[in-house]
């Protein structure tokens, strides 16, 4: 593959007036590095993110700034977006020593059906989004590939451990890191239906929740009534 070219311009407008090169399409940036000052650069947006569309942040780029001789080989880091349109807002680019070996983070992509998903046993998690690396600059993975068609049960996973590594690359992350598993389905809660209420008989005061129906109250005969009926 044919190396990337990123072109850049000293740039001194700084702080809030940044702003300003973004309406002239142009993106905020610093390089920086190992023995190396810090330096506020503006790139042109859509050529960076045409480079950055295929070196993502593990890709060597050479990085030509105006009025330098000699290109730079940087990996683009902490890319910033607008929360809305998605746009990007700012850049660092990392200058690096091709001969020296160096952390970096490498995206973790997803491949394949889970049978356990397919089947709706279980439910597919991805747990990270990437892992961190050692390496030579140019030895370092564009992705990492996870197959995840052989989780077929609950419970199944595939650590960082189960990851298949070119010799070259040192892997920084925990071995037993979970990287993909399959988690039980949710559990619906099923609400219990009211229970019903008796209806009050006709011309009686419903009875309000909690409270029990008085005993209905006896009338005592009177004494000449008793008498009476003992006489009839």
């Amino acid at each position: 593959m044919a190396k990337l070219t990123l072109n850049a311009q000293k740039r001194e407008t700084l702080g809030r007036k940044v702003k300003n090169l973004r309406k002239q399409g142009l993106l905020p940036a610093n390089v920086y590095g190992k023995k190396i000052k810090s330096q506020a650069l503006s790139l042109n947006q859509d050529e960076f993110e045409k480079v950055y569309q295929i070196a993502g942040e593990t890709e060597v780029v050479d990085l030509k700034i105006e009025g330098e001789k000699e290109t730079r080989p940087i990996l683009i880091q902490n890319l910033q977006t607008h929360p809305v349109s998605g746009l990007p807002l700012h850049v660092d680019l990392r200058q690096i020593i091709l001969t020296e070996k160096i952390m970096a983070k490498v995206p973790v992509e997803i491949v394949g059906e889970s049978p356990a998903a397919e089947q709706k046993l279980g439910i597919l998690i991805q747990t990270v989004s990437e892992l961190e690396v050692e390496a030579l600059p140019m030895d370092l993975p564009e992705k990492f590939v996870v197959d995840v068609s052989r989780l077929a049960n609950v419970g199944d996973e595939i650590k960082v451990k189960d990851l298949a590594v070119d010799k070259k690359v040192e892997l920084k992350s925990e071995a037993e890191l979970i990287v993909a598993k399959i988690e039980p389905l949710a559990a619906e809660e099923v609400t219990p239906p009211p229970q019903a209420e008796e209806a009050p008989v006709e011309g009686e005061a419903p009875v309000p929740a909690g409270e029990e129906k008085p005993a209905e109250e006896t009338i005592p005969q009177k004494e000449s009534d008793t008498k009476e009926e003992k006489s009839e």
